[in-house]
């Protein structure tokens, strides 16, 4: 707790200015402590049927209620919220049909897992992933929110289940009975039509799915619990589990915590504690007083956990982790969403995989990834050799939810008058000055900032964990840009050239001399590149140092629709190979700006140290609203533009 309030404190001025800005605007805050948002969104907000933008990639957390939920950049809800429509191509629809009923050690995060096995990280982009068939009836309806929180990490626009009893059984439970009723009435229209088609079909046979665990350093790499101990020992991951962590947004239900405990329960009796250390992280407020009150957190922290506060936490780097160093080869299991490399605590060379809290719990009890829970057995102190039991744990509390503190600000009648709190002399907080405008030319000579080599998520454009404190003050955090991508010239973090001095240095350090000089920049990617986290600010950044255009393979949605919101130009290769032609010391110009209309190609001139150069056609989604942005120089812009 003395942490906890350590870091309340420190970051006061942050809540200071959420709280005045939200009074002044009339909008509610929720206060720290509350929770991670797509918590509170189940808890209170979501219901059956609504369509909800959030900006945050595990907005779809939603659709386990039913919910059309879609994580967009921050600049998308600011058009909202300021009454502009919100435009999104038309996705195509994934059908996941699931049949026969879950039931042992396999929970619902597993289906997700094998779907992200089934379609990989970019399997899911532009399409909504819709589950469906009688086996959906087996899963509660935290359970499917787990499933569609984690379809972000397949790239899914959002993912859905049909509304059913389980949903209905959940608002009662909630305070929302209400709509649990009208729901009900209108069940007919909550489920699909009958015989819809989808664009692409899976099956899964619930009674036939094993659990399973995904990793490391990334989420679709699949494999059944069963099989990991020898494909680590193969791939020479470390065995040792050092740490176990349960919790984030993805897995933290009132049904979870309770599955964690009574493994937890098990072990205790027969005198075991875990091997591993241990972290709880409740989702929200609710779930922390619910399972206090219970029983379950003190099971947890006695068999060796540790509870942590009400937020995300590790799962986005929010861990000072101090029992390994920063190099060290180590592997830790979560129950979280994504496991990125150093994403949770900073390290490249943690092997993070990601699984059910049950799993998690297990292994973290048995120390080592060698260890199949359905067939394993553990040693209890005296010697004995015992099995854990199939977790089993309660789909909701029988007294109802204890809501904890009231941690939510309403706003006031009248909130002109309010002040927003902003100290000009901040190091957190900064202003926003306006982006320049398009200069109605060509670019021209652009120098290639970095060529990224493979995947480049948000997380290495933008990096999180201790850098959230500067997410308010965009001087401040553009410090990170790009320092987890790889260069392709020295497959080196956070080492470029710097072609107007010779010398190499960070790349937020060149990108800072090029714009001091008046040199625009580029930066080449690979495939699916700004995937993971909705994060604005790996598009604030490159647009803040200089940046004029981002060349990639393929883009992840959201990073793309946030690079064009910020007056970037979001470009991919026409023909993928041309990735291969460009240089670490090319200058880059696009052309074609001056007749920039929606389904035509742009052009790149990339001329080479030797002289020669050649042209490279460009493809683009930009639409006419999308390109008046860019005229604007962003679409912020745009819009003070149209009052």
């Amino acid at each position: 707790m003395a942490s906890y309030c350590f870091t309340v404190t420190r970051l006061r001025e942050v809540y200071n200015f959420l709280a005045t800005a939200g009074a002044k605007y009339g909008v509610g805050f929720w206060k720290p402590g509350s929770g991670i948002i797509h918590q509170i969104i189940l808890e209170n907000y979501a219901y059956p049927g609504v369509m909800l933008i959030g900006t945050d990639s595990h907005t779809p957390n939603g659709g386990g209620l039913g919910c059309v939920c879609i994580g967009v950049g921050g600049a998308d809800a600011v058009d909202v919220m300021a009454g502009i429509p919100w435009e999104l191509k038309c996705p195509k629809v994934i059908g996941v049909k699931l049949t026969g009923s879950l039931s042992g050690w396999t929970s619902p995060k597993d289906v997700i897992l094998k779907v992200a096995g089934i379609l990989t990280v970019k399997g899911g982009t532009g399409a909504i992933v819709e589950y469906h068939g009688p086996g959906v009836d087996s899963i509660s309806c935290t359970g499917m929110a787990t499933i569609c929180n984690m379809g972000a990490e397949i790239g899914a626009t959002t993912s859905l289940f049909p509304f059913n009893h389980r949903m209905k059984t959940y608002l009662e439970k909630t305070g929302r009975g209400e709509i649990a009723a009208l729901a009900d009435k209108f069940k007919d229209d909550l489920v699909p039509d009958n015989g819809c088609e989808y664009d692409h079909n899976i099956e899964i046979n619930l009674s036939e799915l094993k659990p399973h665990i995904n990793g490391p350093f990334t989420p679709d790499l699949a494999h059944p619990v069963s099989d990991i101990g020898a494909i680590a020992q193969k791939s020479g991951w470390p065995l040792e589990v050092k740490v176990g962590l349960i919790g984030s947004c993805t897995n933290s239900s009132y049904e979870d915590m309770g599955r964690a405990a009574s493994l937890a329960k098990q072990a205790l009796d027969k005198g075991m504690k875990c091997k591993a250390q241990f972290t709880v992280t409740p989702g929200s407020e609710q779930i922390r007083a619910t399972i206090e009150r219970d029983g379950y957190a003190k099971i947890l922290s006695d068999v060796g956990g540790i509870v942590l506060a009400n937020a995300c936490g590790p799962c986005i780097g929010q861990w000072d982790r101090k029992d390994v160093k920063k190099g060290e080869k180590n592997t830790i299991v979560t129950s979280y969403n994504r496991n990125f490399s150093a994403r949770n605590d900073a390290n490249p060379a943690t092997h993070a995989f990601v699984t059910s809290p049950e799993i998690v719990t297990a292994l973290a009890l048995a120390g080592t990834l060698n260890f199949n829970p359905e067939t394993d057995y553990l040693t209890a102190p005296n010697g004995e050799k015992f099995k854990l039991e199939p977790p089993s744990g309660d789909e909701l509390p029988s007294r109802d939810f204890d809501p904890g503190q009231d941690t939510y600000q309403h706003p006031p009648a009248e909130g002109s008058s309010v002040k927003v709190d902003v100290n000009p002399s901040s190091n957190r907080l900064q202003l926003l000055e306006p982006f320049d405008k398009w200069h109605g030319r060509d670019l021209e000579d652009m120098k290639v900032l970095i060529k990224v080599k493979g995947k480049c998520t948000t997380d290495h454009i933008s990096a999180a964990g201790p850098w959230l404190k500067f997410r308010g003050h965009l001087d401040n955090i553009s410090n990170n840009m790009l320092i987890g991508a790889v260069n392709t010239e020295n497959d080196a973090v956070n080492k470029v050239k710097n072609h107007l001095t010779g010398e190499y240095d960070g790349v937020p350090d060149v990108a800072r001399h090029y714009k001091a000089n008046g040199v625009n920049w580029v930066v080449i990617g690979d495939e699916n590149y700004g995937e993971g986290s909705s994060r604005e600010h790996a598009a604030l950044e490159p647009r803040h140092l200089g940046g004029r255009a981002i060349i990639v393979k393929s883009f992840a949605r959201i990073h793309e629709t946030n690079l064009k919101k910020q007056g970037l130009l979001p470009l991919t290769f026409a023909n993928a190979s041309d990735y291969d032609k460009i240089r670490p010391d090319d200058h880059i110009s696009i052309t074609g700006l001056k007749s920039f209309v929606p389904g035509k190609p742009l052009m790149a001139v990339v001329k080479h140290r030797d002289g020669s150069q050649e042209s490279i056609s460009l493809n683009h989604t930009f639409n006419e609203t999308q390109i008046e942005w860019f005229k604007a120089g962003s679409a912020l812009n745009r819009m003070k533009e149209l009052q």
